[in-house]
């Protein structure tokens, strides 16, 4: 366990981290163009870190214990295919909450 002094040690640290990196970006780089390479570039960070997000919580889910599931499997595949298929993003989460929602109910 870490102490008081240590935890609001970290907690300043990553605030300022925090802040620094989205000051570079506002207020630095903010009224200026960005170069055609990194704005292709930053149109793929949503799309990678969403992913990165979701992934442990369907692979080692924390309610099993680590263990992987059917139903959060059976939801994350239902999930993408909706998205894939429709490009609709409201409808692929819904289909995949009510896939979840509806396997644990069943299980």
């Amino acid at each position: 366990m870490t102490d008081t002094a240590q935890l609001w040690l970290i907690i300043l640290a990553l605030g300022a981290g925090s802040f620094g990196l989205r000051f570079v970006f506002l207020g630095i780089v903010g009224n200026r163009d960005l170069p055609p390479w990194l704005l292709r570039h930053l149109r793929y960070t949503a799309v990678a870190v969403i992913p990165a997000l979701i992934a442990p919580l369907v692979v080692w889910p924390a309610a099993t214990q680590g263990a992987p599931d059917a139903p959060r499997l059976a939801a994350a595949v239902a999930t993408f295919a909706v998205g894939y298929f429709t490009k609709n993003v409201l409808a692929a989460m819904v289909i995949g909450a009510a896939v979840l929602i509806g396997l644990n109910a069943l299980i």
